[in-house]
C-alpha cells in the first residue's frame, strides 16, 4: 500500500500523525508526507520521507489574515483589532491596511493564483504516484483536492478534541470559495469530502463529526529531544509545567504572552514551577525568577510524567500529551479555538479553564491550589488516560486503512462540471 500524508505549515497538526506513520511504514507499507519546505526537515527527524511540494504563504500570515476577514464579517469576537497580517503588530485602526475591502481582494486573488498552482502540482504528483489512501490534517485543503481529484480514499486525521461538524467559530474544515475543486470535475462542498475521520481522543472528549470515526490511540511526539540530567532526580516540591505555545504571540497579538503574568501569579506556592517555551518566548521572557526552572527546548512528554500538574494557553499541543500522561490541566486561553478545547476538557472533570482574555491573576492562583489538593481531578484524569489506552493503536489501525484503501471510494468527479 502507498499512503500519502498531506499536512499544513503547524508542526502541532500534524504531530499527532507522526505515530501513525511509522507504524505504516513498520507494517511493510511506503509513505510520503506532502509538506511546505519549511517543515521537511522536522518532518525528516521524526523519521518520516518528506516531499517539500506544498508552496504558498506563511501559515502565520494566513492566520492573521483570516482574523482579519472574521473583521470584515463582522464576526470578529473581541473588541481589540487582531494583529496586523504582516507585521503582527497591535493595528490602532483599519486605515493602516488603506481600504479594507481592497485589501482583501488583493491579496486573496494572488492567494488563489498561487493555491492553483500548488494544487495542480500536487494532483500531478499523486496522480504520478499513485497512492492508495491520503491521510490529511483538518486544516489541509491540499489533501482534500489531491484525494477527491484522483478519486482516492481519503482520511482526516484530528489533532485534538475540534472536529469536522462544528459551530462557524470553530469550524477549521477549509473551504474552497475560489471553487478550485470545480477545476478537477468536483462540485461537492470540502466537508462533504471528508468519509473517515481518525480521532484520537478519549471517548469523554470525542468531537463533533458527521463522518466515519476510525478511532487511535494518542501517543504524544512534540519533536526531538534529549533527556536532561535534572529529570531524574524526582523533584522535593509538587513540580507544575507551565507550557505556552511558540505561535500564539505572533498570531495573537503580544498581550497574548501571559508567562510572566502566571509566573507572578503562582509566586509563593510550594511548587517547582517548570516553564517550557519556544526560542523567542524563552528570550522575551528573560532571566526567570528564583525557584523557577527555564530548561530551554525539552520534549514535553519527557517532563509530563514527573509532574502533579499542567498550565497551558489551552492548545492542543499541550493539551494532548497531559492527557497521555494523566495529569490535571489548567487551561489559560485566549484564542477562540483554545477557549473552546479549555472549557471542554474543564467538563469533563479532568482540569479548570481560566479566562485568558480577562486575566485575573488571584482566580489563576486559586485554581492551580484547586487543582493541587482536590483529587477528583487526578482522578478524572487518569480515567481519561485508561480511555485513551482502551483505543486501538497507530499499529491496530493500519489494517483498517488497509481495508479502507483496497474498498476504494465513490467517484466524485464530473466531467462536465470540470474547468479549463
Amino acid at each position: 500500500m502507498r499512503v500519502l500524508f498531506t499536512v499544513s505549515d503547524w508542526s502541532a497538526h500534524y504531530y499527532p500523525m507522526v505515530p501513525l506513520g511509522w507504524a505504516i511504514q513498520a507494517a511493510g507499507h511506503e509513505l510520503r508526507v506532502a509538506c511546505g519546505p519549511g517543515q521537511a526537515e522536522r518532518i525528516g527527524h521524526a523519521g518520516l520521507p518528506p516531499l517539500p511540494v506544498l508552496r504558498g504563504r506563511d501559515p502565520i500570515f494566513l492566520h492573521r489574515f483570516g482574523q482579519l476577514e472574521a473583521v470584515h464579517r463582522g464576526t470578529w469576537p473581541h473588541a481589540e483589532l487582531p494583529p496586523h497580517p504582516e507585521t503582527g503588530r497591535p493595528m490602532r485602526g483599519l486605515a493602516e491596511l488603506g481600504d479594507l475591502g481592497s485589501y482583501l481582494d488583493a491579496t486573496k486573488g494572488a492567494m488563489v493564483a498561487e493555491l492553483t498552482a500548488n494544487l495542480d502540482e500536487l494532483v500531478d504528483l499523486v496522480t504520478d504516484w499513485g497512492p492508495d489512501l491520503v491521510v490529511h490534517d483538518l486544516t489541509s485543503l491540499h489533501g482534500v483536492v489531491a484525494a477527491a481529484a484522483t478519486n482516492t480514499p481519503g482520511a482526516v486525521h484530528l489533532w485534538g478534541p475540534v472536529g469536522t461538524a462544528e459551530p462557524p467559530e470553530l469550524d477549521f474544515v477549509p473551504t474552497d470559495r475560489a471553487g478550485l475543486l470545480r477545476r478537477y470535475g468536483v462540485v461537492d462542498p470540502v466537508a462533504d469530502l471528508i468519509d473517515y475521520v481518525i480521532d484520537p481522543c478519549p471517548a469523554a472528549l470525542a468531537p463533533p463529526t458527521n463522518a466515519t470515526r476510525l478511532a487511535v490511540r494518542y501517543l504524544p511526539y512534540t519533536g526531538a529531544g534529549a533527556l536532561p540530567d535534572w529529570l531524574a532526580t524526582p523533584p522535593e516540591r509538587p513540580r507544575v509545567c507551565l507550557f505556552w505555545g511558540s505561535s500564539l504571540r505572533v498570531t495573537a497579538g503580544p498581550d497574548s504572552f501571559l508567562v510572566p503574568d502566571l509566573i507572578r501569579a503562582f509566586d509563593g506556592l510550594d511548587i517547582e514551577l517548570v516553564v517550557l517555551l519556544g526560542a523567542d518566548d524563552t528570550a522575551a521572557l528573560g532571566e526567570p525568577p528564583a525557584g523557577v526552572r527555564l530548561p530551554g527546548h525539552t520534549p514535553l512528554p519527557l517532563v509530563l510524567p514527573t509532574c502533579a500538574a499542567v498550565v497551558h494557553h489551552g492548545g492542543d499541543s499541550c493539551l494532548m500529551p497531559a492527557l497521555h500522561a494523566g495529569l490535571p490541566q489548567l487551561s489559560v486561553p485566549v484564542a477562540t479555538e483554545q477557549q473552546a478545547t479549555g472549557r471542554r476538557l474543564a467538563a469533563t472533570g479532568a482540569g479548570l479553564c481560566a479566562d485568558g482574555r480577562r486575566f485575573d491573576p488571584a482566580a489563576v492562583r486559586d485554581q492551580l491550589v484547586a487543582l493541587l489538593r482536590d483529587p477528583s481531578y487526578r482522578d478524572r484524569a487518569v480515567e481519561l488516560r485508561r480511555q485513551l489506552d482502551e483505543r486501538p493503536t497507530p499499529a491496530q489501525l493500519v489494517p483498517v486503512l488497509e481495508t479502507l484503501a483496497a474498498a476504494g471510494c465513490p467517484d466524485r468527479r464530473r466531467p462536465a462540471a470540470a474547468t479549463v
